[in-house]
């Protein structure tokens, strides 16, 4: 009764999400159950970028394209369990493609085999979908990610002289595809620096009240001295990351510290000098060219094969995979990509607290 009573609730849940989808897209038939229907399903809301984004970016482009299609969001906020939920209510709601963020890389297998049942294709969106069969793979270069993070570290610590220097270590969440490829990325240009790992933590949620109890320990475990610089995953570790090196009395800008996705308040740390590094990623392109692929399954067509001439394997097969260029971003180059691209205006960043360190760089 009560699984019955949950399956309802989630169906319920992602006809709400459609509708609002449907809205977005402008000008679709009045009957809905008519239009070619798209799942765009997002793991988590801890890292903004899925729902402020990602999620328009997909759905405009999606609209471009195809006039009579529909896109179904949902996002399983952290939860694997309401993610094949939704991905299920997709299924039932008539969806032709799913293009699924996991929040879970591995029990996102059961989606992925529960939609190839019912012969409905399987995008596996940024992040990888472990030992399923998914027809096409979109994300960045998550490897490179991680090296370009370890690299910047490396080399700011030996353009001050600290070579063998000892670091803090804040890992993602494990259960993510992404996070193991941005540690292994991170660990070849780490220990090819000669860098020392004194902590490391896998940050449960790749949540930054997480990561500060993390930072927390390392700092109670090393001392305020015994640290030289922070690999953080992604920009919300970052924050946590801030938070308890001003806990302990330490100014973040002594430390060079990384990050990920150029959030704005990742920016805006990198601005002031309390963040070294960010990685800039367009998500624009990711989900417009997300969009493109899912709209031309959905139709019944195949994607240009030179553009998916890549593949990644996943322990289960090697999927045709579109890899997107990561950019490594500090103060040196924000300019030429955030700003330039509209990422983020100057006016949203620059804000009174930032104003002095934006016109300290040039930012106007």
């Amino acid at each position: 009764m009560h699984g019955h009573v949950a399956r309802r609730i989630a169906a319920l849940a992602i006809s709400s999400a459609m509708i609002g989808a449907l809205s977005a897209c402008g000008s679709l038939t009045s009957d809905a159950g008519s239009a070619t229907k798209i799942a765009f399903l997002m793991p988590e809301s801890q890292t903004l970028r899925y729902d402020s984004k990602d999620r328009p970016a997909f759905v405009d482009k999606v609209k471009a394209l195809c006039a009579s299609c529909a896109v179904i969001y949902s996002n399983a906020d952290g939860d694997p369990a309401k993610q094949q939920q939704q991905a299920e209510a997709a299924l039932t709601n008539g969806a032709k493609v799913l293009v699924i963020d996991p929040a879970d890389s591995a029990s996102a297998a059961v989606i992925a085999a529960r939609a190839a049942a019912a012969n409905v294709p399987v995008v596996a969106y940024d992040r990888l979908i472990d030992n399923a069969p998914v027809n096409y793979y979109i994300s960045f270069d998550n490897v490179k990610v991680g090296q370009l993070q370890g690299q910047a570290l490396v080399d700011d610590l030996a353009a001050q002289g600290k070579t063998n220097a000892p670091i803090i270590m804040l890992n993602g969440d494990p259960k993510t595809a992404t996070a193991r490829q941005f540690k292994q990325g991170a660990l070849q240009a780490i220990e090819t620096g000669k860098l020392q790992i004194a902590k490391a933590s896998d940050t449960p949620d790749w949540s930054p009240s997480n990561a500060q109890q993390e930072m927390d320990q390392a700092i109670t475990a090393l001392g305020p001295t015994g640290f030289a610089g922070v690999y953080a995953a992604n920009d919300d570790l970052a924050g946590g990351a801030v938070a308890a090196m001003k806990s302990a009395g330490i100014n973040p800008a002594t430390r060079p510290l990384t990050g990920q996705d150029a959030t704005l308040a990742g920016v805006q740390r990198v601005i002031s000098g309390e963040q070294y590094m960010t990685i800039y990623k367009a998500t624009a392109q990711e989900a417009q060219a997300a969009a493109a692929l899912a709209v031309t399954l959905a139709q019944g067509a195949k994607p240009d094969a030179g553009a998916y001439s890549r593949t990644t394997s996943n322990g289960k097969n090697n999927i045709p995979s579109l890899l997107l260029e990561p950019i490594a971003v500090t103060q040196k180059n924000l300019e030429d990509t955030v700003f330039r691209d509209q990422y983020w205006t100057v006016a949203q960043v620059c804000t009174q607290s930032y104003a002095t360190a934006c016109a300290n760089l040039g930012i106007r």
